[in-house]
């Protein structure tokens, strides 16, 4: 007998949970790609997203997930050759400053570990000794989205200020934008990219480069730029199809424009703090648990965790079991435990991942962290008591 049946819920770190409203609005014949409503409503789509940036720049919507998005951005601002500086803090700038070396860019990487956000201090003193400049551009994420540390991007940018240095400052916001605060102007950042499928709510299959006219002007001599990739054709096209360099993703449009919509009817600040309130029901659920057993947040420090994606470490092979158990018992799929193997657990068994991004609420939250809670006493795993409760103690004060 298994309790598994009935909707089953996603709860991993992306793509997250889809709204009926977001898959209605794609449940429709083809539209004429030449004029007519898909044809206007695409200025409103680049107009929302700019807005959802904090930006009053340029965004290139491309027919990519995020590595997609990374290449692009890349493409547009480096020449082979040049020297940048990657700032670690997990699997994806890693996996960025990956992609950048093959495409034959000199890449520096900065470790900080799989439990920490980025040290300011290291990036200061190693920006004071870059006196030539020969760092043309800093990448890092905003959210890390296998280690859940968040990063301080505002405070990076003043420490990259107070260098006086002049390189371009890149984020991936792929894990976090539309659930951790970001200010694309306000903090100086001069490049962004992110995808469809986590916090905007829509299927993978669109990818987005957010930059401003400082990372346009760097366009002019990258000869790391294809023709795919360039952004100037998609920010100012002569023709709809320009927008996308072929046929446009019809549906995944449709779609974006709902959740778009969506987010708009709630407010963006209410969207914000939508997420800070799940995620620390998640933590406070976590935290009761982590006091008398193995299970602990991989990052300790409250205010370095991201509101989207919670990641737990918990000893291998509970990890493993404990996801088996709650998505053929429970019917929630939890995330695996991804880039963080170690010698001792080279699958990452001892880790899992909770998603709470996106198209979530306090009930689902508090269904995924019922249904944890009895995995954790099915397979006999040490736990503290109280976990509900102190959970259901966060969202009644919200």
């Amino acid at each position: 007998m298994t309790l598994a049946h009935g909707r089953q819920y996603l709860a991993i770190p992306g793509p997250s949970v889809m709204p009926d409203r977001v898959l209605r609005a794609m449940h429709r014949a083809a539209p004429n790609i030449y004029h007519g409503e898909l044809v206007e409503m695409v200025p409103t789509i680049v107009r929302d997203l700019t807005a959802l940036a904090r930006t009053r720049h340029h965004v290139a919507i491309y027919v990519a997930n995020g590595h997609g998005a990374w290449e692009a951005a890349l493409s547009n601002v480096f020449s082979r050759g040049d020297k940048v500086l990657a700032l670690a803090t997990g699997r994806f700038t890693l996996g960025w400053s990956d992609m950048a070396r093959k495409m034959g860019i000199d890449i520096e990487v900065m470790d900080f570990g799989r439990r920490s956000d980025i040290d300011m201090a290291r990036v200061a003193e190693r920006l004071a000794g870059d006196e030539a400049h020969e760092i043309k551009g800093i990448l890092c994420v905003q959210v890390d989205t296998a280690t859940s540390v968040l990063n301080d991007i505002e405070a990076l940018r003043k420490t990259v200020d107070a260098a006086a240095h002049p390189a371009l400052l890149m984020v991936d916001c792929i894990a976090c934008l539309a659930c951790d605060r970001f200010e694309m102007d306000a903090w100086g950042v001069d490049v962004m990219v992110t995808g469809s499928q986590k916090g905007l709510m829509t299927p993978p299959g669109l990818g987005f480069v957010f930059f401003n006219d400082k990372a346009d002007r760097a366009r002019e001599t990258a000869n790391c730029l294809t023709h795919y990739w360039d952004w100037r054709p998609r920010v100012e096209p002569a023709g709809f199809y320009q927008y996308f360099d072929g046929t446009a993703p019809t549906h995944h449009l449709y779609g974006l424009r709902e959740a778009l919509d969506m987010i708009g009817e709630e407010g963006l600040e209410a969207v914000w703090a939508r997420h800070a309130t799940l995620a620390r029901a998640v933590w406070a659920a976590c935290e009761a648990w982590a006091e008398a057993g193995p299970l602990e947040l991989n990052i300790a420090d409250r205010a370095k965790r991201s509101h989207a994606v919670s990641a737990l470490r918990i000893g291998a092979p509970h990890g493993t079991a404990l996801r088996t158990w709650v998505e053929e018992r429970a019917g929630l799929t939890l995330g695996i435990g991804l880039g963080m193997e170690t010698p001792e657990d080279p699958k990452s068994d001892g880790f899992f991942r909770i998603g709470h991004m996106g198209h979530v609420n306090a009930q689902m939250v508090m269904g995924a962290l019922g249904s944890i809670g009895a995995a954790l006493k099915a397979l006999g795993i040490p736990h503290g008591a109280g976990a509900l409760e102190a959970a259901a103690e966060v969202i009644s004060e919200a």
